[in-house]
């Protein structure tokens, strides 16, 4: 017994080396985003009695940057101001923002329009409804190819399908998924046809939003391999969103806790999963399932 202790802890010290080697071989680099005292407000209620509207900060003062390669986490309970951050630097909000955002060393608050057309290019979102995001009256093959056809309008029909084939088979899908219907796909294969949607135009960058919370148990582990093995052929970089800190755990390089809008603990993954230091994040690590 002594000896399976001990190659035990052994294999998890080593474990342990990589995680941090591979965080400060990522972090040497370049950030590819930064974030800096990003607030985002939004008027609240009606005006009573001539009282004024209220301003409420679903995000304050956040600031955070993301290395080429890696995957950043962002958990929190519902509420928490992840997903409001996550669409303010995807400049999908119209409400005030405060500070500042850059992406390849760009500020993205002042972009002109081709600039932006090039920043959405390079910045893609999958949604964790995976249902709603795809239009139900449109065939799959159809959904990708307006995808491609808005930011490479130059490719001839027979590229465009041949393109969205190759899309398919990367996400593990077979061409007579082509013809289908969103509502004659499982959950599972609706969500891999949101991510071959997004890597049509080729991005850098990736924004996951709670995109396994909606699948069965089974399915979340392959959609999220998936997921890892398209990082590691594409050289892809991931702000994952979820509630579940287990999830975030395997999924990630380093953790943003976020609670009231604010980051309220920051780390490597397996270093917070393991030694939570605020209340909050104690919490939130006792509500994963067994």
């Amino acid at each position: 017994e002594g000896k399976i202790t001990d190659s035990g802890l052994a294999n998890n010290l080593i474990a342990a080396e990589e995680i941090e080697e591979r965080i400060k071989r990522l972090s040497a680099k370049e950030a590819l985003f930064k974030v800096n005292n990003l607030e985002v407000e939004f008027r609240s209620g009606k005006k009573w009695f001539g009282k004024r509207h209220e301003n409420v900060k679903a995000v304050d003062k956040v600031s955070f940057e993301v290395f080429p390669g890696e995957t950043l986490g962002l958990v929190g309970e519902s509420g928490c101001g992840k997903t409001t951050l996550s669409r303010a630097i995807l400049r999908l909000l119209d409400t005030h923002i405060a500070g500042s955002a850059h992406f390849a060393g760009k500020d993205i608050f002042n972009l002109d329009q081709k600039s932006l057309k090039s920043f959405r290019k390079d910045v893609q979102i999958i949604f964790q409804d995976h249902y709603s995001s795809l239009n139900p009256r449109m065939m799959v093959g159809n959904v990708i190819r307006e995808v491609l056809k808005l930011h490479q309008p130059s490719l001839s029909e027979v590229d465009s399908k041949n393109k969205v084939l190759e899309l398919l088979n990367l996400v593990g899908m077979e061409s007579i998924h082509y013809n289908r219907y969103p509502h004659e796909l499982s959950g599972g294969q609706r969500q891999r046809i949101c991510i071959a949607r997004a890597l049509a135009v080729e991005p850098k960058f990736i924004i996951c939003d709670e995109p396994v919370s909606a699948l069965d148990v089974s399915v979340q582990a392959q959609v999220l391999n998936l997921l890892k093995d398209l990082q590691e052929k594409f050289g892809l970089t991931y702000i994952f969103i979820s509630h579940d800190l287990s999830v975030v755990k395997f999924m990630c390089d380093r953790m943003l806790v976020m609670q009231n809008g604010r980051i309220v603990e920051s780390g490597s993954a397996e270093e917070i999963y393991a030694h939570p230091k605020e209340v909050y994040t104690q919490e939130l690590i006792a509500a994963v399932p067994e």
